[in-house]
């Protein structure tokens, strides 16, 4: 069954919309975005952003289809195509790869909890995206969006000079795209942020134990998170409400289980930056160009045109130092990860995946792989006192000394910070962060901002959001032609 409806820029609920009204169904939708996937992805401008399709798919549409006809829609997400990114599990035909080819034959023997809920909400997986292989957490000079396994992704806006931004580029790319709904990525340190403001979307890093981290192929237990990315902010807030909930499977999901909403789209207000406070941090502004500096400065005037109080802070003065924790949780989380995996494969430690990639150096090494190698040295059980000081010493700075008392101090809402620079410390705090499309360059290359809060203030940071978009509408979709 196909469809005359215009799938480039629509939002889910003009999808959920057209369903009710007879106008469209689920496996129309799914095949409009199969569609589009071969003329871009795979033919195109080629930018490589699914690493594969979901061979159930149109069977999960017809059967959604049936439901809804019968009972009516699960949620706001059903029949809703949604592609998420290659190291979250899936119990299905596709397999979880993390982009290594080592682990190019690996199937998950269950579903991750985020997929978990992604079913019972009605939506469609569609597929898995391309991503940094190993999450970016393998080399130093690996390119944003380069797997082994899917190859390196294109950002649709420029696909011969703009970066896509890591390590969910995949699910930015196909999203900016319009190759599905949305998106789910993961993030351990701006790998949500840094592709969503390249891509020009709206990406929603959440407070850790928010949503559920069990299922998931790690990098750090104390700092990752799956979390929406989307073409909207009202799409992000639906996506969000749909992933949260406590799993008995993942003890951070018990501490906010009473901050935890099914509807984050009851946050959202058109007035939304009336009255807030936002401290805007500066020391980072040396970072941007002169023409980022200008749009930066824009939205800064467009925030108070919309009634924001803007608070200029100089007291994070730090914003990134030196740390082992990654190094240290990285080789204790994908040991317990990979000791769980199948016979068959060729790989079950951290150790084994460095000899096969050494075995298969021609394939799996283009950019070498010294942060595993770093990381291997590490004793793997978390009783180094580098790492226990460590990662006090980043709960301190990050949470104590650093966002707790700036926002305290000040009485803020939010933190705004110019592109996704204050990813890091957001990270290592375990608090949630959200950027919006701020603009493009004489070029077309997106740029974006963030806004970070302390734990559990989704709702605050949303409300923000959602204001700041509603009144600029910044985001436009890219040109997509072949090259």
């Amino acid at each position: 069954m196909k469809s005359s409806f215009q799938i480039e820029e629509a939002t889910i609920d003009m999808m959920q919309q057209a369903m009710e009204n007879g106008e469209l169904s689920s496996e129309a939708l799914t095949i409009l975005y199969m569609e589009r996937i071969a003329a871009y992805d795979k033919n195109g401008i080629h930018l490589n952003a699914v690493m594969e399709l979901n061979p159930d798919a149109l069977h999960i549409a017809r059967s959604l289809d049936a439901e809804r006809a019968a009972y009516g829609a699960r949620s706001p997400l059903h029949g809703i195509p949604i592609l998420i990114k290659d190291n979250i599990d899936t119990n299905d035909s596709m397999h979880t790869s993390a982009g290594s080819l080592a682990l190019a034959d690996h199937y998950a023997r269950t579903d991750s909890f985020v997929v978990k809920k992604l079913r019972e909400a009605g939506a469609v997986i569609l597929g898995k995206t391309n991503m940094t292989e190993w999450a970016n957490f393998m080399a130093y000079n690996m390119t944003n969006g380069y797997s082994s396994r899917g190859g390196q992704v294109l950002n649709p806006y420029g696909p011969r000079t703009f970066d896509v931004g890591g390590s969910s580029a995949g699910t930015g790319a196909a999203i900016a795209a319009n190759l599905a709904a949305a998106g789910v990525g993961t993030e351990t340190s701006g790998s949500i942020l840094n592709p969503s403001c390249k891509n020009s979307l709206v990406g929603i890093k959440p407070t850790v134990g928010l949503i559920s981290r069990s299922g998931i192929i790690p990098i750090a237990n104390s700092q990752d998170t799956a979390g929406p990315m989307a073409r909207t902010v009202w799409d992000a807030a639906l996506l969000l409400g749909a992933l949260t909930g406590e799993d008995i499977e993942d003890p951070a999901t018990t501490v906010g289980k009473d901050r935890m909403l099914a509807d984050y789209t009851s946050c959202l207000q058109n007035d939304g930056l009336h009255g807030a406070r936002i401290g805007i941090e500066k020391k980072h502004f040396f970072r941007l160009n002169e023409e980022e500096l200008s749009i930066f400065e824009h939205a800064l005037d467009e925030l108070e045109r919309q009634g924001a109080d803007l608070i200029h802070i100089d007291t994070i003065s730090e914003l990134e130092w030196d740390s082992s924790v990654l190094f240290h949780e990285f080789k204790a989380g994908v040991n317990a990860y990979l000791s769980k995996a199948a016979p068959h494969l060729p790989v079950h430690s951290l150790r084994d995946v460095i000899v096969w990639n050494e075995e298969n150096r021609v394939s799996a090494l283009q950019f070498g792989q010294k942060i595993l190698l770093e990381s291997q040295e590490k004793c793997g059980t978390l009783t180094d006192t580098e790492y226990i000081l460590d990662r006090l010493n980043d709960l301190k700075r990050a949470k104590e000394k650093g966002i707790d008392v700036v926002m305290d101090e000040h009485k803020l809402d939010a933190i705004l910070f110019a592109d996704d620079y204050g990813s890091e410390i957001a990270a290592k705090a375990g608090y949630p962060s959200i950027t919006v499309p701020a603009g493009y360059t004489f070029l077309g290359k997106p740029f974006g901002i963030t806004f970070t809060a302390k734990a559990f203030e989704e709702p605050a940071l949303l409300k923000i959001a959602y204001g700041y978009e509603q009144a600029t509408k910044h985001r436009n979709a890219p040109e997509l032609r072949d090259l």
